[in-house]
């Protein structure tokens, strides 16, 4: 039954509560509820298992569900009868889903969200036992920050970096939905919208404040990361969901680049494995190579020029 908790509307639906042959039509029916007129096929038409909860305030909708298989769609003339300017976040958590639009396709597993308009066609396929997240977002609070009209499935890596901090967000709204004020529950959305655009347009930091604080999650990564010897500046910024160049900037403010930093702790991270009985059996060659370096003589020159003794002084000094 639905419920007012502290101004945070809150709903939870199951479709076990009706007869397995009336179960599509009641799922159709909450579905459009909540999304809109939208048309549905259903590879079974009976016993069709599916549940949700609704989290919902004046300005924003939070979805979760779980169901069995089925696809949603929008055509044009769902658009022209039941008009809907607002976005949808897809936040997969479970299960294989696939969304087509303007004619162009793009699966999305666990882990890839999508931002969606749905006032244009569309359709959205979910396989069996399918579960996550569905944000309805005003058009108003993503426009102006992605400073674009609508696009088809814009994608958002959320494995890492600002992604994976907006879909922690998500997740964490959901959990927490009833317990909030409306005015708590919008502060957060918004938030997570924010965070959610400035992952998608790879926004740039400028403040002293922000370039800091990239500068310092920037210099962690690497340090936890020193030892593997594919590490670069991409990576990096991919792994933080930053671009390169904005890397580049926060580490320059620093006086140094992505290939300096990352230069200096793998020689730090040598002299610690020189000096460490673990790695006696390791040769000078094999520890320069493991850590990135080209070979064991441009290792021995960085690592002498930084520490003004050769790695061999190190191990048997």
């Amino acid at each position: 039954m639905p419920v007012k908790d502290r101004a945070v509307f809150v709903e939870s639906t199951d479709t076990r509560a009706v007869a397995p042959e009336e179960r599509t039509d009641y799922w159709s029916e909450l579905t459009n509820s909540y999304q809109g007129r939208l048309g549905y096929i259903f590879p079974r038409r009976t016993d069709f298992d599916g549940r949700t909860t609704l989290r919902r305030t004046a300005e924003y909708q939070l979805v979760g569900w779980e169901s069995d298989a089925v696809t949603y769609y929008r055509t044009a003339g769902h658009v022209r009868a039941d008009s809907d300017d607002d976005y949808r976040l897809l936040l997969p958590i479970t299960g294989q889903m696939g969304l087509r639009q303007d004619d162009e396709y793009a699966r999305l597993p666990p882990g890839v969200g999508c931002l969606v308009t749905i006032d244009k066609p569309f359709s959205f396929a979910l396989g069996d036992g399918t579960k996550g997240l569905l944000m309805t977002i005003p058009r108003r609070e993503v426009d102006p920050r992605l400073d674009r009209v609508a696009q088809t499935a814009l994608l958002a890596d959320l494995t890492s970096g600002l992604g994976r901090i907006a879909a922690d967000l998500a997740a964490g709204l959901f959990a927490e939905g009833s317990a909030l004020t409306q005015h708590q529950f919008d502060t957060v959305a918004a938030r997570l919208v924010e965070l959610l655009c400035m992952h998608i347009v790879g926004d740039q930091p400028t403040g002293p404040s922000h370039l800091a604080d990239l500068e310092t999650a920037v210099r962690h990564y690497v340090r936890t990361h020193a030892g593997d010897p594919e590490l670069t500046g991409g990576r990096i910024a991919h792994a933080l969901g930053w671009s390169l160049r904005q890397i580049q900037v926060a580490l320059q403010r620093a006086g140094t680049t992505p290939r300096e930093l990352i230069k200096e702790e793998r020689l730090q991270l040598a002299y610690a494995r020189l000096s460490n009985p673990a790695y006696r059996d390791w040769s000078i060659a094999a520890l320069a190579l493991g850590l990135g370096f080209g070979s064991a003589s441009a290792f021995s020159t960085a690592f002498r020029h930084r520490f003004h003794a050769t790695p061999r002084d190190i191990r048997y000094g």
